[in-house]
């Protein structure tokens, strides 16, 4: 018999959310960022999944792109960060990619370069995020060199990134919107500017294209829920099972370093998950589970292939009984990656990206049921 644990995918509730983003926004469209293997649920089936519905692909990295596409994906890419060098232009020609340029070295060496067919090219502004893009004051200089180069003029685009989007009252995130609002009136340029968050949350940042991410997973970004976040679906259910159970009198200690003690005459249930698969090893006592469809909670130090959960108030779980650590359970109980991710302090990303290859992907819905 198999190790229990598996990371069961459903493929129609990422085709939910997509339409979720889509609707928040009907003037623009919405590009699918499956970049890091889809948030770790798998690029190529979640392509496959919403390739009828997502009229472009958002990835990282050449790398990734070229995953895609030998796997048969056919619509628009966008390399989110560009090249790495400059001798990465032919494969993105070859591929038909569509590409971020946010540095200096990136803008000289697409000028230098001669496509037989021209490269859609969405240039990079840093707003205030600090990270990859122009300054705003040379954004127009940019613009107009690259609208003067026949092989990127027909399809240019401006693209930043909101770094408080999430939050509410903050008065950075309208700072940065103002800004770009404006420079894209002066250029009379098509933007790219919502994330996930902005998707949701400000209208007024919807732009010709959004790039929904963390959502379509079933991930909330948002600070504070509102009415559209309520309705995502999880998508990625890590599931396994009771593979023990212990007696402990009251004060036994359970795990490395005995950091949980037993309150209480106590019954410990053993499960198959640890950090070896991906879960995270600084999760808390008390970090929420489900078994058998009901809450409960860790009890101890996670270790590297299993984990303990109290089943004191569950008598009737015992070995073989169904343990979700985050997504649905069988009887429709959900448990939000989000809320185990602020037990382990740390954010959804980081867990859901975190899940190991031992661990493996089963998918159900839109593309068919796959075990592999």
């Amino acid at each position: 018999m198999a190790r229990p644990l598996t990371a069961d995918i459903d493929l129609d509730a990422l085709r939910h959310n997509y339409r979720l983003a889509r609707d928040q926004a009907p003037h623009s469209r919405s590009v699918a960022v499956i970049k890091a293997d889809a948030y770790g649920h798998g690029a190529l089936r979640c392509a496959r999944a919403l390739e009828d519905l997502a009229p472009a692909f958002a990835v990282a990295c050449l790398e990734e792109a070229e995953t895609l596409r030998e796997g048969g994906i056919t619509a628009p890419i966008v390399l989110l960060e560009g090249i790495f060098e400059a001798a990465e232009l032919e494969r993105v020609e070859a591929l038909g990619l569509w590409m971020a340029v946010h540095a200096d070295w990136q803008l000289e060496a697409l000028l230098a370069y001669r496509p037989a067919r021209p490269i859609p090219v969405w240039v990079k502004v840093d707003s205030g995020m600090h990270r990859l893009g122009f300054p705003p004051e040379r954004a127009e200089a940019v613009w107009e060199r690259l609208a003067a180069a026949p092989a990127y003029a027909c399809d240019l685009h401006l693209m930043s990134h909101f770094a408080t989007a999430d939050a509410r009252g903050s008065g950075y995130f309208e700072r940065q919107l103002g800004l770009l609002e404006a420079l894209a009136e002066r250029l009379g340029a098509p933007s790219c500017l919502a994330n996930s968050p902005a998707t949701l949350a400000w209208p007024a940042s919807h732009g010709a294209w959004n790039r929904p991410g963390v959502m379509l997973y079933g991930s909330d970004p948002l600070e504070a829920a509102n009415a559209a976040s309520r309705r995502l679906a999880p998508v990625m259910t890590l599931r396994s099972a009771i593979i023990a159970v212990r007696e402990l009198a009251e004060g036994e200690p359970v795990g490395y370093g005995g950091r949980w003690r037993a309150p209480r005459p106590s019954r410990i249930g053993v499960v198959a998950c640890g950090y070896g698969d991906g879960y995270d090893r600084h999760a808390l006592d008390g970090t929420p589970v489900l078994v058998a469809g009901r809450r409960t909670a860790i009890a101890g130090k996670v270790s590297m292939d299993m984990l303990t959960v109290d089943l004191t108030d569950m008598p009737e779980a015992d070995i073989g009984s169904e343990v979700v650590l985050w997504g649905r359970a069988a009887n429709g109980e959900v448990l939000s990656v989000d809320e185990v991710a602020r037990h382990c302090d740390t954010i959804s990303y980081t867990l859901l990206t975190g899940v190991l290859p031992r661990v493996p992907r089963r998918y159900h819905g839109a593309s068919g049921t796959d075990p592999h």
